[in-house]
C-alpha cells in the first residue's frame, strides 16, 4: 500500500533560510519507505551577499530535525555555492536530490540547475555508487537488517543504469535486479529496522553472489560508458552562483 507524504510546503517556506528548492530523498525516493520511515528533505538555500563577504558568515549547511504527527522529518539544505561544488565533485547524493521527482518547493534556480543536469553526469559517478554500496553492505553484515541490504542493491543498480543509459534513476523498483527484491521491499514496509531473519525470502549465500555480480557489472559498464570523465557545465554553474548571489 503506497505511503502518502504530508504537505510540507509551508513548513519549508518558514525556515530562517528558506530553501530555493526542496525535495524528498531517502527511502521515499528509493521506492521502499516503511510505515515509520523518517522523511528526508534536501535542498538549497541562498546566503545573502553580506553573509558571505562580511565578518558574520551565514551557515553553509542548515540541518534541522523535528517530529510531525509522530514522523521524524530531517531537513538539510546547503548554500547554493556549496551545493554547486558538490554537484561538480561529482556527488551522487546531491545529484539525486536535485532531480528527485518528489518536489516540495521549486523555483527558477531549481529549474536552471535541472537544465544543467545532463552536463553533470560522469563516469566517475560509478565510484560514488560503488562506495555507497560497500558501506551499506558492511552495515547489513553487522545488523542483518533489510534496509541497508536494499540500499546496497539500490546503489549498485542505480550506478549500472547510469553508466549504461546516461539517466539517473534512484528508485529501486524501476531498476530490475533479482526478483526477490520486491519481497524484501514489501517486508521492509512493516518496519524501518526489520531483520532479514524474520523473513524467508532469500539465503545469505545467494545475496553475496548477487551483490558480487552487480559489482562486476558496474565495473564493466564504467569501462565502456559514453559518459565523460568530468562535468561539462563548470562555467555555467559558476555563472549561476554569481548571478543568484548578486541578483
Amino acid at each position: 500500500m503506497p505511503i502518502t507524504l504530508p504537505d510540507l510546503t509551508e513548513v519549508v517556506a518558514a525556515e530562517a533560510h528558506p530553501p530555493l528548492f526542496a525535495t524528498v530523498s531517502g527511502a521515499h525516493l528509493y521506492g521502499f519507505p516503511s510505515e515509520d520511515s523518517d522523511i528526508d528533505l534536501r535542498g538549497v538555500h541562498l546566503l545573502a551577499a553580506e553573509e558571505v563577504v562580511g565578518l558574520r558568515v551565514g551557515p553553509e549547511t542548515v540541518d534541522r530535525t523535528w517530529f510531525r504527527d509522530g514522523i521524524e522529518i530531517d531537513l538539510v539544505t546547503h548554500d547554493l555555492r556549496k551545493f554547486a561544488r558538490l554537484l561538480l565533485t561529482p556527488n551522487g547524493y546531491v545529484l539525486e536530490q536535485l532531480i528527485s521527482p518528489l518536489v516540495v518547493r521549486t523555483g527558477k534556480i531549481h529549474a536552471e540547475l535541472l537544465s544543467m543536469a545532463p552536463g553533470l553526469l560522469t563516469s566517475r559517478h560509478a565510484h560514488h555508487y560503488r562506495g555507497f554500496a560497500n558501506s551499506q553492505w558492511t552495515l547489513f553484515q553487522h545488523t542483518n537488517e533489510i534496509k541497508p541490504l536494499l540500499y546496497t542493491f539500490r546503489a549498485l543498480l542505480t550506478g549500472i543504469n547510469l553508466m549504461r543509459t546516461g539517466v539517473v534513476d534512484a528508485t529501486l523498483p524501476n531498476l530490475g535486479g533479482p526478483a526477490y527484491l520486491a519481497e524484501l521491499i514489501e517486508a521492509k514496509r512493516t518496519g524501518e529496522h526489520r531483520s532479514l531473519d524474520t523473513t524467508h525470502v532469500v539465503e545469505a549465500a545467494r545475496l553475496t553472489g548477487d551483490v558480487e555480480r552487480l559489482h562486476e557489472q558496474l565495473t564493466a559498464v564504467q569501462e565502456t560508458t559514453s559518459l565523460p570523465e568530468r562535468p561539462t557545465v563548470d562555467e555555467q554553474m559558476h555563472d549561476l552562483v554569481v548571478r543568484a548571489r548578486l541578483g
